[in-house]
């Protein structure tokens, strides 16, 4: 799959914006703050339908403007995709179009343009709470199964309306029968998806963690789920008057975290950056894999500021990695030319590469000719 072009109006810092993408690597050169970041995740919320950084549509929204439009022209499976997201402030919602088309519900869009993000905000997955880990999870499988979204959103209903009912004080079981009788048929969908997912994902992270780090290193990933111990009806049964007291559901898939481990040990205590770095980016990296054997879909790549806090040595491997086969379109952000032009040499394909300033991009190179006397 690759994304031809993209035309962004009023989305963060960028007013206007109209970009016909190279089929192999994309690069933006800029200071921090100038809206690198910013087309990436356009890019992103394309495919997601919201932000990489969490933050809702409002604040997408540049300052001042009335509305944001974000519209992507792809090809995917050798046929032509165009998809657009609209949004403005006092609507229902957001609108979403495939082919001028709206889509009754968002979940039918999610998977339809896979697409992996490497950013720094990655950090949080070893930093962050379970939350973060669960997202992680949740984001990879539900591109490749749209079963598993629909059933993540039924489950999240089924908790939220359970633990009204305890915070009300009801007590009776049958009145706990039919939403109980939903989140076991979701939490049990959603335990399986995972534990096939972290059976299989899990190999391939370690291998691209020993590519990257070129280190005897063991690293591992340890699915710790309360149903790896009791089906969910069971659960809730057995927690049903401590659930009472704290006024919430304590048990279930929502609990849900994977350890992440290097040499047997969590990866949050002992690891340098540099490893929390290559840890990540080995993450990501899985993902895309993973994604692209499930899907049968060549996902989109977008690398931003991945190089900081790594030494030249996991720099070089990571080039080395991102430049194969494996890979296809590459978005790819960096303040320097140094890294990007290294790519660009390894490579040895089709590229474009743009200069950002305050959220406008100037064409600057295509495949070894400068663009525009620069």
């Amino acid at each position: 799959m690759t994304l031809r072009s993209i035309s962004i109006l009023n989305f963060k810092n960028i007013a206007e914006a109209a970009l016909d993408f190279s089929d192999n690597v994309n690069c933006f050169i800029g200071d921090n703050g100038m809206g690198k970041t910013n087309l990436l995740d356009a890019i992103y919320y394309l495919s997601f339908c919201k932000s990489c950084a969490g933050i809702g549509d409002s604040a997408l929204l540049r300052h001042g403007a009335d509305f944001m439009l974000v519209q992507g022209h792809y090809l995917r499976r050798g046929q032509d995709e165009d998809v657009s997201i609209g949004f403005k402030p006092g609507g229902k919602r957001k609108s979403v179009k495939r082919g001028g088309k709206e889509y009754a519900r968002l979940s039918q869009h999610i998977g339809l343009l896979p697409i992996v993000m490497v950013s720094p905000s990655d950090w949080d997955l070893i930093r962050g709470t379970g939350e973060e880990r669960r997202r992680f999870i949740d984001q990879i499988i539900s591109q490749g199964d749209s079963e598993y979204m629909s059933h993540l959103i039924k489950y999240a209903r089924a908790v939220e309306n359970r633990n009204v009912m305890i915070r009300r004080g009801m007590r009776d079981p049958l009145l706990y029968e039919s939403i109980e009788r939903q989140l076991d048929v979701s939490a049990t969908y959603l335990h399986r998806a995972r534990q096939e997912w972290a059976k299989a994902f899990t190999p391939i992270f370690m291998e691209y963690y020993r590519q990257i780090s070129a280190s005897a290193e063991t690293v591992e990933l340890a699915y710790r789920s309360h149903l790896n111990e009791l089906p969910m009806r069971q659960l809730l049964d057995n927690n049903r008057e401590r659930d009472m007291v704290l006024g919430y559901t304590s048990a279930g898939i929502h609990r849900d975290d994977v350890e992440l481990l290097l040499g047997g040990h969590p990866m949050r205590k002992i690891g340098s950056q540099g490893q929390c770095k290559t840890y990540t980016v080995a993450l990501r990296l899985a993902q895309y894999d993973f994604l692209k054997r499930v899907s049968g879909i060549t996902p989109l790549l977008l690398l931003d500021d991945i190089f900081d806090k790594l030494d030249a040595h996991r720099v070089e491997n990571i080039i080395g990695v991102v430049v194969g086969d494996t890979f296809g379109q590459i978005f790819i952000t960096d303040t320097n030319r140094t890294h990007l032009d290294h790519i660009i040499r390894r490579v040895g394909k089709d590229y474009r590469t743009w200069n950002v300033a305050d959220g406008a991009f100037t064409l600057i190179e295509s495949s070894g000719k400068e663009v525009d006397g620069k």
